[in-house]
């Protein structure tokens, strides 16, 4: 049997030419699938899906409804290594619509050391969901259907969604681009777009792109750049970053400032788990600044200000979200433009775990209405 990635490939190629061909013919197992592909209230069950299924076809002697080593049994299988080991690597490659990170870390998944039947219940919403990929793991066991057909037609159905996205924000970018040709948008106006953006709801990474946007639209007059972003989801104390944005010079690898973002009151103990991970790995910085959408604490301002000394001259600071840009764009006025452009880029390239396709389309919606204001 081939290895997983080639396994993957296959079913891709299967299905990538004609996506709108069904593999499955039978309406209940391709109605099923489909539930679970198009279900944006939760993503992890068409990961668990997908890396149940891969493991299947990988080795038949397992039973597709024990990922779960702690099982015990000899023929369960680690679905969770399935899934971070290939389908992350699959999907991304592939651009399809599904959660960065593995799903058997998700509560529904994870922890479980028993097999996934028909009539277990399993705590999560929408119940139904978790009702459907159970039917489809049972109807692989009692050799209903094929296995390589269920991946397959995930696949079929992850490429239709991804398309149909595209399509869509491929119109928008192009109606955008009609709407442009006048005089550019006034710093107070992307000001209004960008305070309508980030008050919608899921829109927590939003901050990190708007500082990020910053730099790189000023990045040849500051002689400072921005490192690669990590993961949205990613943890600090694994990726060894300091922050969720750090900036360098140009021309040298030290971080010389850090940005955090909260999507909440920042507290004391913020600053001391900051003040923790910059002791850590013996750097020094100049500045250690929090990004925040809600209201600054005075005393846990004053207290961040009172760490200068103690620090050895690292400047720690509290800056409101909308304040931060709203001076960035009046003191490089000439570089809004630059600005909105690297910002709305940032956006669009962002997946789907860190930037929604509904926030996506929003501000290009929102963009459109204000450009032709």
């Amino acid at each position: 049997m081939p290895e997983p990635t080639e396994i993957l490939r296959i079913a891709f190629q299967r299905v990538a030419d004609y996506p709108h061909n069904p593999i499955i013919k039978e309406d209940k197992i391709r109605e099923n699938i489909g539930y679970i592909v198009e279900c944006l209230s939760n993503r992890s069950a068409v990961r668990v899906l997908m890396s149940c299924c891969l493991a299947k076809v990988h080795n038949s002697t397992f039973d597709i409804r024990k990922p779960y080593t702690e099982i015990g049994d000899s023929d369960c299988f680690s679905g969770r290594t399935y899934d971070e080991q290939y389908i992350t690597a699959f999907i991304h490659k592939n651009n399809l619509p599904c959660n960065n990170t593995t799903a058997f870390l998700t509560p529904a998944w994870r922890n479980r050391n028993e097999t996934l039947t028909r009539n277990l219940r399993i705590a999560g919403k929408p119940p139904l969901l978790y009702a459907k990929i159970l039917e489809l793991l049972d109807a692989v066991y009692t050799n209903h259907i094929s296995t390589e057909d269920i991946l397959a037609e995930t696949i079929r159905l992850l490429i239709l969604i991804r398309n149909e996205r595209q399509n869509r924000i491929n119109a928008l970018t192009e109606a955008l681009s009609k709407t442009k040709e006048g005089m550019p948008l006034s710093s107070e106006s992307i000001i209004k777009l960008i305070e309508q953006h980030i008050s919608l709801p899921h829109t927590s990474r939003l901050p990190v792109l708007l500082i990020t946007a910053a730099y790189r639209a000023a990045q040849s007059l500051l002689q400072e750049k921005v490192l690669d972003l990590q993961s949205h989801n990613a943890a600090d104390t694994k990726t060894g970053a300091l922050g969720d944005v750090e900036i360098t010079l140009i021309n040298d690898a030290q971080v010389i400032t850090v940005y955090e973002m909260k999507d909440k009151k920042i507290t004391r103990e913020d600053i001391e788990i900051a003040l923790q991970k910059i002791v850590s790995i013996n750097n020094t910085l100049d500045n250690y600044i929090f990004i925040t959408t809600k209201e600054i604490d005075l005393e846990v301002k004053n207290y961040a200000l009172s760490l200068y000394e103690e620090t050895g001259g690292i400047e720690f600071a509290l800056l409101d979200c909308i304040g931060f840009v709203r001076h960035y764009l009046h003191l490089f006025h000439r570089l809004r433009s630059d600005f909105l452009e690297e910002y709305q880029s940032l956006i669009l390239s962002e997946p789907e775990s860190s930037v929604s396709q509904p926030v996506k389309e929003a501000f290009l919606s929102m963009r459109q209405a204000m450009e032709t204001d």
